[in-house]
């Protein structure tokens, strides 16, 4: 592994700032003391700094020394600040003091390795260009990115191309994978609301069941997936919620269901979408119901540039090793609103091996160290990491010629 001195030195106080952050989590658009830490750093480096782009989104802008560049060229760096509504099991000294909030998917971290790259490049500006060092609010269902796009980003802070990182428990620590194309799922809500007539159980000819009618319908929605998309195209349409009734004798008028929908491709949720409303109207009729079917697009599928992707995955192997990078890994169903960036510009979202749990201690909660689990812990091992791959994206990408 070749990380840079400087920044395995300086590693100690990059960790400081991560359990400074994890203890104060934040969620959504409220990242405001996290915000506020992040810019104050930034300019402590003297690095120029624009708050609330996006609502509490902070960017931090740094041209470089050099000069001559056919083409002054821009990269943009993101990472992510906001918590989840979880309460830590953890015991550890830098556990959350916010009840019920928990940095519980690594966003301390993310938020870590990359002060940790500006840092360094603040102190060594001999690079051609900008970078822009984008620190995003709301990542966990809140489109943070699309918020920050919506007030301007690009206009503001031109970029050529955006990288990426997210943790990923179970890949070894200090192991790295992307892939070119889809790397991670769309996102999509649905709810579907069934109105009957209401009876005594006892008489349910004098009514029309919603619930039966409910019932029906979970079942008949999982043949889309094998009956109505092609079979090598992959999707979830997971039921996750069936609301229904108040009485064991008594059938309510009325009930509803809930869930999400998962896809690579846009053309294949439109017609997850049209069948789903084709079914749930349809069977919903038979039974002398009507159903409404509401569809909420949140995230796009995460598609990497196929050149930006194989241009990250060879400096990530000059960080860590050849055989420590996965350059094709399997896409993954769950979503990540970087996919915003994506669609502007060309980039690479990578996964950072968070490892198996073998970095927490006693202190650490007995559940697994995966995301979204209250005895999750980012492993600090991987800051110095993080950090020099990060500075090597700037480095590599603006002394490619214009």
């Amino acid at each position: 592994m070749n990380l840079i001195p400087q920044i395995e030195a300086d590693s100690a106080g990059i960790c400081r700032i991560r359990h400074d952050i994890h203890a104060h989590p934040e969620l959504g658009y409220e990242v405001h003391r996290t915000a506020k830490l992040v810019a104050l750093t930034l300019e402590k480096w003297n690095i120029e700094v624009t708050r609330n782009v996006g609502g509490t989104g902070v960017v931090g802008t740094l041209r470089g020394s050099l000069e001559g560049a056919s083409r002054a060229r821009s990269i943009g760096l993101r990472a992510d600040m906001d918590a989840l509504p979880i309460q830590e099991i953890n015991t550890i000294a830098h556990a959350s003091r916010n009840a019920g909030v928990m940095h519980a998917c690594g966003h301390d971290g993310h938020t870590a390795m990359l002060l940790g790259a500006a840092q360094y490049l603040a102190a060594n500006r001999q690079f051609h260009g900008t970078v822009q060092f984008i620190f995003q609010p709301a990542e966990e269902g809140g489109a943070g990115a699309k918020a920050m796009l919506d007030e301007g980003l690009l206009e503001r802070f031109p970029i050529d191309a955006v990288f990426g990182v997210h943790n990923w428990p179970g890949m070894p620590a200090n192991t790295m994978a992307t892939r070119g194309g889809a790397l991670m799922a769309s996102s999509n809500r649905f709810r579907i609301d069934i109105d009957g007539v209401g009876a005594h159980a006892a008489m349910p000819h004098k009514g029309h069941d919603p619930l039966l009618a409910g019932a029906q319908i979970v079942t008949a929605l999982q043949a889309i997936l094998t009956r109505s998309k092609r079979p090598i195209d992959p999707a979830v349409l997971s039921v996750t919620q069936f609301h229904a009734g108040s009485s064991d004798n008594v059938i309510d008028q009325g009930v509803w269901l809930s869930g999400t929908v998962r896809t690579f491709d846009d053309q294949v949720t439109d017609l997850i979408e049209r069948r789903m409303q084709e079914i749930a109207t349809g069977l919903a009729t038979a039974f002398g119901c009507t159903a409404r079917l509401s569809f909420i697009r949140v995230y796009p599928p995460t598609i990497n540039d196929a050149s930006q992707s194989a241009f990250a995955a060879n400096v990530a192997r000059e960080v860590l090793g050849a055989d420590k990078v996965i350059g094709e890994i399997e896409p993954v169903m769950p979503s990540e609103d970087f996919s915003f960036l994506l669609q502007k510009v060309p980039g690479c979202y990578a996964f950072l091996g968070n490892g198996s749990g073998e970095h927490r201690g006693q202190e650490h909660g007995n559940g697994p160290c995966e995301l979204h689990n209250g005895s999750f812990d980012f492993n600090d091992e991987l800051l110095p990491v993080g950090a020099t791959y990060f500075v090597r994206l700037v480095q590599a990408f603006l002394d490619q010629p214009g």
